[in-house]
């Protein structure tokens, strides 16, 4: 096993500029995801630490080993494409032994590894299958075991469940996830999925406008975004854009009017440096939402139910003001019978809740 070490990467393709001055660390055995939009930048450096692209400058690390130069064949990195990339016309033993024949092991030693690849992705006894004869969720364990045959020391992951459908999907993200802590090998996963990376992942890099914006665990990238872009990209939220008043130190949000007229405020539990302008975020599943007023809360807004959107395990409800509005996450327990649009409704959160935000993407 090895860790990955990058350098300053960057990417230009003509004017286009794909990364910009990239670097990052993924240390030994971790399992670490590359997550952002489509067209940030995230397959073009899989493929450049893979070796299947030069970068345009920048250094790329492998263990100790400066790998820049060097071919794919010669990084020891396996790769899980997209679309799988299996040979149809080779059996599933035979696709998974194609990397070690090309190293020209000996017979003996092939079928071991293959046999041991395929027990780690519980696939022994389809090895005499083709391709055609497998599922999709098999197919994809099969590119797995098949990464993994030539014993290489980053495994590479390029969107690998995007083909799945929903279900399979989550089951072979739990596969792949016992998988990666049953072998130990350091592994980055691209995705533009982010309740995949969240859930996978030891920590999550987020791509956007070719560069780094945060690199950070699930947890922090999500309850702590370095800024907007990271808040917006990961899950759904509120976002407020307000004045500080310090004569009553809250936060006034202009683009939020009540219906007695008054603007949004926000009490949050401390504030950063003065300014004239913050950007503040509120994630919808800590505010609370009631029918009944409740006293004594630090921050309150009554509104009214402008969408009521059910979807089995929660709600998602847009609260609407007489300007504006504010996205509500429910239990479905918490809801004996479902609200309707047109009820009047009151929110709250709790000071703490509220995060502070820079108000450009951070560079």
């Amino acid at each position: 096993m090895s860790g990955i070490h990058l350098e300053h990467i960057s990417q230009h393709f003509g004017e286009q500029i794909a990364l910009d001055d990239v670097s990052l660390t993924v240390h030994e055995g971790e399992f670490f995801s590359l997550l952002g939009p489509s067209g940030c930048g995230k397959s073009t450096l899989l493929n450049i630490i893979g070796g299947f692209l030069e970068p345009t400058k920048g250094v790329v690390y492998i263990g100790d080993q400066d790998v820049t130069a060097l071919p794919p064949y010669q990084r020891k990195t396996g790769m899980v494409f997209q679309s799988y990339a299996l040979f149809p016309h080779l059996t599933v033993f035979d696709n998974v032994a194609y990397g070690l024949k090309v190293q020209k092991k000996k017979k003996a030693e092939i079928k071991q590894k293959v046999m041991e690849s395929l027990s780690l992705v519980q696939l022994e006894e389809y090895a005499k299958r083709m391709p055609h004869q497998l599922s999709g969720g098999q197919q994809q364990r099969v590119a797995i075991a098949r990464a993994l045959a030539i014993q290489p020391s980053v495994l590479l992951l390029d969107e690998p469940l995007s083909n799945l459908d929903a279900k399979l999907r989550k089951n072979m993200q739990t596969e792949l996830r016992n998988i990666q802590r049953n072998v130990g090998i350091t592994t980055i996963l691209v995705t533009h999925d982010q309740e995949e990376a969240l859930s996978l992942s030891d920590r999550i890099g987020i791509l956007g406008e070719g560069r780094i914006q945060q690199i950070g665990t699930p947890l922090e990238v999500y309850r702590q975004p370095n800024n907007r872009f990271v808040a917006e990209f990961i899950g759904q939220v509120n976002l407020f854009e307000a004045v500080y008043d310090e004569a009553g130190s809250t936060f006034t949000v202009p683009h939020l009017t009540q219906s007695n007229g008054q603007h949004v405020q926000l009490k949050p539990a401390g504030h950063k440096r003065k300014r004239e302008k913050y950007l503040l975020m509120l994630r919808p599943e800590r505010i609370s939402i009631s029918s009944v007023k409740e006293e004594f809360q630090p921050n309150h807004v009554t509104g009214v139910l402008a969408d009521v959107s059910y979807i089995g395990h929660s709600l998602r409800l847009v609260v609407g003001l007489d300007k504006g509005e504010i996205i509500v996450h429910a239990s479905d327990a918490a809801f004996p019978q479902l609200p309707e649009v047109g009820e009047t409704v009151h929110i709250n959160w709790q000071p703490e809740d509220v995060v502070f935000l820079d108000s450009k993407v951070h560079t």
